[in-house]
C-alpha cells in the first residue's frame, strides 16, 4: 500500500541535521518578513477557512488549494514557534513545532522585493523535534496516563479512531480502543477489531522471503530472472536482486497511480500486477539509492509463489501467522465478509467519508491486509524469540541496509532508543508497529482513519517512555 506519513517522515528525518539556533527562544522579529510569517501562523492556527482564504488572497494568491491547507491544519493542529534561525528584512527562516505531534518544520519565507506585502516563497521541511526542544522523559505510569489522556483528546476531536496497545517484555501495560468501526451503524471499535494495515504487510513478506533464503530456495544476491525466467523486462530480470527488492533499492517503482485506478478491480493476484507493470524498466541503477517501492514487494510475493508452488497468502498463513498465533490476520478479498474488520474513513472537505472506492481487490505482498493489535503483539514476540527466523538473519533484517531500511523493516535509533518495525497507510488506513529491543517496549496503534492517526499516539508515547532497562 501507499506508505503512511510516518514512513515518509522517518525517511525524511535522515535528510536533516540539527543546529543550535542563534535566536532560540525569541519571538518573531518586527520585520516585514517576521510580521507576515506571524500573520500566516495566526491565520493557519485559527482553523478558520475564511481567515485563511483572506490571508492567501491578500498576500499569496498562488498558495496551495484551501482544501489542502485545511487538511494540513487538521493534521498538524497548528504550529508553535521554537526559534528563529535566520532573519533579514525580506526573508526569514524559523523552526516551528506541530501542536498535535512530535514533529517540527523548518519554514523559509521570502517576500517580493517590489512588494513586501506579497510572499515570493513559503517552504516547509518536516523533521522530528530537535533534541534541545524534546519532551522530558516520564516514569512509566506517568507516560501511560499521559498517553491515555492524549488519545482521549484526539478521539474527542475526531482525529483518532482505533486501538492502541503498549507492552513491555511481554506484559501488556495499556490496551484500549476508541471510536467506531462502523460510523453509520455506530459499532464501536474494540481491541478485537481488525484494521487494514497497509504496508505493514511488508514485514510478513520480508520474513517469508528470508525463511526461503534460509531454506536455500531463494538467494539474496540472485536476480529476479533466476526465479522468473520469463519476466518481461530484461533489465529487471538480470540486474535487480532479492536483496534490492527487500531494501527498496531496485528502482522498481510504485503500483499506485492512473494505471492502478483504471485496473483496480481486475488486479486480483500478484501475476496480474506483473502483467500490468512487468514491461517497465528500473528507474535507477539497481542497488544505488533507497526509493520506496510497492512494486518491489509485489515482485517478492511472486518469487515466494514461484519457489514454493503455493499462493503467497497460503504460505504466510502457514509459516508466519499460525506459528505466531495470529488468528485474526489475513488478506482476504474485500468481497469476503470479515465481521470484525473495521470500515475505513478518509477525510474529504473536512468530513470523514468511506474509503471503499479506493481499496484494491485484496491485499498483496506489498500491503493491504488486516490485523489486530493483539496479533501484532504476538508477531513481535515471535520475531524476538526466533520462532519465525534465525536470530542471526533477523539481526541483519533489522539493521540499516540502506538509509532507514533493513530487510522489510524500518529501522531507527541506537542504544536504548533503537527501534524496528513498520508503518502502513492509505486513505482511511493507518497502522504502526514499533519494537524497542533494548528497553523492551512494543508500541502498536491501528486506525481506520487517514494517516497520521496511528502515528500520533505512538509518537506521543515514544518520546515520553522511560528508556531504562
Amino acid at each position: 500500500m501507499i506508505p503512511a506519513m510516518p514512513i515518509c517522515r522517518a525517511i525524511l528525518a535522515l535528510s536533516f541535521l540539527f543546529s543550535t539556533c542563534a535566536f532560540a527562544g525569541s519571538a518573531l522579529p518586527d520585520t516585514p518578513a517576521g510580521t507576515l510569517l506571524q500573520a500566516w501562523i495566526d491565520a493557519f492556527d485559527s482553523g478558520d477557512e475564511t481567515r485563511i482564504r483572506e490571508f492567501d488572497e491578500a498576500h499569496s494568491p498562488e498558495m496551495k488549494p484551501l482544501e489542502e491547507t485545511m487538511a494540513w491544519r487538521d493534521q498538524t493542529g497548528g504550529f508553535t514557534l521554537l526559534s528563529v534561525e535566520k532573519s533579514e528584512p525580506l526573508s526569514i527562516t524559523a523552526l516551528l513545532r506541530e501542536k498535535d505531534s512530535e514533529w517540527a518544520a523548518r519554514v523559509t519565507l521570502s517576500l517580493r522585493p517590489d512588494d513586501a506585502s506579497k510572499i515570493a516563497k513559503l517552504v516547509f521541511a518536516g523533521m522530528p523535534v530537535p533534541r534541545e526542544y524534546a519532551q522530558a522523559r516520564m516514569t512509566e505510569p506517568e507516560a501511560l496516563a499521559a498517553l491515555s489522556a492524549h488519545v482521549d483528546e484526539l478521539a474527542h476531536k475526531d482525529f483518532f479512531s482505533g486501538s492502541v496497545l503498549i507492552a513491555r517484555r511481554g506484559k501488556i501495560l495499556l490496551q484500549r480502543a476508541w471510536g467506531f468501526a462502523d460510523r453509520e451503524a455506530k459499532t464501536p471499535n474494540t481491541i478485537e477489531t481488525q484494521f487494514r494495515i497497509g504496508s505493514m504487510n511488508k514485514m510478513f513478506t520480508a520474513i517469508a522471503t528470508l525463511q526461503l533464503v534460509e531454506a536455500g530456495k531463494l538467494a539474496l544476491d540472485e536476480p529476479v530472472g533466476t526465479y522468473l525466467p520469463d519476466y518481461p523486462n530484461k533489465d529487471i530480470a538480470a540486474k535487480v536482486t532479492v536483496r534490492h527488492l527487500l531494501t527498496h533499492t531496485g528502482g522498481t517503482g510504485d503500483i499506485f497511480g492512473p494505471e492502478f485506478d483504471a485496473n483496480r478491480d481486475t488486479l486480483k493476484e500478484h501475476a496480474d500486477y506483473l502483467k500490468l507493470y512487468g514491461t517497465r524498466g528500473p528507474d535507477q541503477v539497481p542497488g544505488t539509492e533507497f526509493e520506496y517501492s510497492n512494486y518491489g514487494f509485489v515482485l517478492l510475493g511472486a518469487l515466494i509463489e514461484k519457489v514454493t508452488g503455493r499462493s503467497y497468502y497460503d504460505y504466510v498463513r502457514d509459516k508466519i501467522f499460525a506459528p505466531a498465533g495470529m488468528h485474526a490476520t489475513d488478506s482476504l478479498p474485500e468481497s469476503v465478509a470479515v465481521p470484525m474488520r473495521a470500515k475505513g474513513y478518509m477525510r474529504v472537505h473536512r468530513a470523514w467519508v468511506s474509503n471503499v472506492d479506493t481499496l484494491p481487490y485484496r491485499g498483496t505482498a506489498a500491503g493491504g491486509g488486516y490485523s489486530t493489535v493483539g496479533d501484532l503483539l504476538r508477531f513481535a514476540g515471535a520475531l524476538e524469540s526466533g520462532k519465525l527466523l534465525s536470530k542471526t538473519l533477523f539481526a541483519e533484517a533489522t539493521r540499516s541496509q540502506k538509509g532507514p531500511y533493513g530487510f522489510g523493516f524500518i529501522v531507527d535509533g541506537d542504544g536504548a532508543s533503537r527501534m524496528y518495525g513498520h508503518d502502513g497507510g492509505a486513505p482511511g488506513i493507518n497502522g504502526s508497529l514499533r519494537i524497542f529491543p533494548t528497553s523492551g517496549y512494543v508500541l502498536i496503534a491501528l486506525s481506520n482513519l487517514d494517516p497520521p492517526a496511528a502515528d500520533r499516539p505512538l509518537g506521543y508515547f515514544e518520546v515520553r517512555m522511560p528508556l531504562n532497562r
